[in-house]
């Protein structure tokens, strides 16, 4: 990481470059015709290139983490990988939603997009519960916007009304678990909020009962944000109605802002009470690996085939949680960090493929995939590299996520968990394949179809983000050096 100190803006670079961006996606809706409107998806991309290269060269963190603006940020290797995340899914998206007839000329939808981008950046860097909260809910109101931005389609006001109620009733409870938070320490810094439980900040010690009952409170809403069981009601219905694109960026850009939340959170503000969390998150990856990849088995709609998986996805990304409140030392940050990555990727070119399709045939059932490869070649094959990356298959990324993940459970002594993990994937495993022998099937059965025209702005992404499967899969040390100097700054409370 960075060296010597950074200036306040400097350390915020990325968050203002996304304003900035949002406020010229705005502008130029305003002077230029339809056709010219078309392009905002690869303005929206190329500035956001252009913001996470500036960013690497003039942004990067200082060696020791840093509080900023008194204290509301931290500057430190999770906050700057994660912003880079963020980005990265933010551009991707913008391609996909280039192409939609119905979205691409829409100036705002951007400009929404990257204002939740901008929450997600100041959630992997809050230091500060306000500041936390404040992030939490830049983030959360466009996405429900957008979730429901298509308002002559019932099933997509339908998904937007959906997430908007779980995510008022859930921002509800863990903001009660924030002010018990406040009020049982007198202290918003999340970094203090450990010592404040233990009287040295000049109140009461808490009774550790208490301490636990708030500690719920808020994994109430971290639980929300990562759609895990039985925090996933939201997802099936909100995935299926939302414009795909931004099913893509809720199943990754989003639920990777959740984890990293999770992770600061429990390890700073909870660190006494490591082995009650773990105990906790150990019980919601089971019941997230259990009913996403058993409620997968019988999805006809490939979107909410892609939710439940999503769900799965999350239980297995868990592991590693709760393997960090076990004792797993900086392994588990390290590994569940490697996994989103891995997962950012496979997701994207999943619902990149997923979006190309059901605008071009206008079906989302996943037995209209039927030939899918003698159709579109390309497409059916993007699409096999991020099946097989969900099912853990060899050399592609998800397959290294799920092995490093497991280990770190091993290494913490959780190994029951880790054979629920690998008995779950099984499972998972069938059904990914159930779709790749759909795409598949022998070419006379579709026999008479035309190919199927595959727009620039579809496949550049949809390449990206296959590419990106190989290269974090393939090339697996530099991303996981990576992924180890992100864990060790949330490990770093000083």
């Amino acid at each position: 990481m960075g060296n010597g100190d950074i200036s306040p803006l400097t350390a915020v670079l990325p968050e203002l470059g996304l304003l900035a961006l949002a406020a010229i996606i705005l502008v130029l809706d305003l002077f230029w015709d339809r056709k010219a409107r078309a392009n905002l998806g690869w303005v929206t991309a190329g500035g956001l290139l252009l913001v996470a290269v500036l960013s690497v060269f003039m942004a990067q963190p200082p060696e020791t983490p840093t509080l900023i603006w008194g204290g509301m940020l931290r500057l430190d290797g999770a906050s700057f990988v994660f912003r880079m995340i963020f980005l990265a899914g933010a551009a991707i998206t913008a391609l996909m939603v280039s192409e939609n007839q119905r979205l691409s000329a829409q100036g705002e939808f951007y400009a929404l997009m990257l204002v939740s981008t901008l929450g997600m950046s100041l959630m992997a860097s809050a230091a500060d519960l306000v500041m936390l909260y404040l992030a939490i809910e830049t983030t959360s109101i466009p996405l429900y916007i957008l979730s429901g931005f298509l308002l002559r389609d019932q099933k997509s006001v339908e998904a937007g009304l959906k997430y908007l109620l779980y995510g008022a009733m859930t921002s509800a409870v863990m903001l009660y678990g924030f002010s018990l938070l406040y009020g049982f320490t007198g202290t918003t810094q999340i970094y203090d909020i450990a010592a404040g439980f233990s009287g040295q900040n000049g109140l009461p010690a808490v009774y550790p009962a208490a301490v636990i009952g708030a500690m719920l409170l808020v994994l109430v809403g971290f639980g929300f944000k990562v759609s895990a069981a039985p925090f996933h009601f939201w997802a099936p219905d909100v995935y299926e109605g939302a414009p795909t694109a931004v099913a893509g960026f809720l199943s990754t850009a989003s639920k990777a802002a959740g984890f990293v939340v999770l992770m600061r959170v429990l390890s700073a503000a909870f660190s006494d009470q490591a082995l009650v969390w773990s105990g906790v998150v150990a019980a919601l990856s089971i019941g997230s690996m259990v009913v996403g990849n058993f409620l997968a088995l019988a999805q006809k709609n490939i979107k909410r085939l892609l939710a439940y998986s999503s769900i799965a996805q999350a239980g297995y990304m868990l592991i590693g949680v709760a393997a960090a409140g076990a004792g797993g030392e900086s392994l588990p940050y390290t590994a569940t960090t490697y996994y989103l990555l891995a997962y950012l990727a496979t997701n994207l070119a999943a619902f990149g493929v997923v979006a190309a399709v059901s605008r071009l045939t206008g079906s989302e059932q996943i037995a209209d995939y039927r030939g899918l490869n003698q159709r579109a070649p390309g497409l059916s094959l993007a699409l096999a590299v991020a099946v097989l990356s969900l099912g853990g298959i060899p050399p592609f990324a998800g397959f290294f996520g799920k092995v490093v993940v497991f280990a770190s459970g091993i290494q913490a002594g959780l190994t029951w968990l880790v054979i629920i993990g690998i008995l779950n994937a099984v499972v998972g495993l069938y059904y990914y394949l159930t779709v790749l022998r759909v795409v598949y099937q022998r070419a006379e059965e579709v026999e008479g179809e035309t190919p199927l025209a595959i727009p620039a702005a579809w496949k550049t992404a949809v390449v990206l983000s296959a590419a990106g499967i190989v290269a974090i899969g393939v090339l697996f040390l530099p991303w996981y050096n990576l992924s180890m100097q992100a864990a060790s700054s949330l490990l770093t409370f000083r």
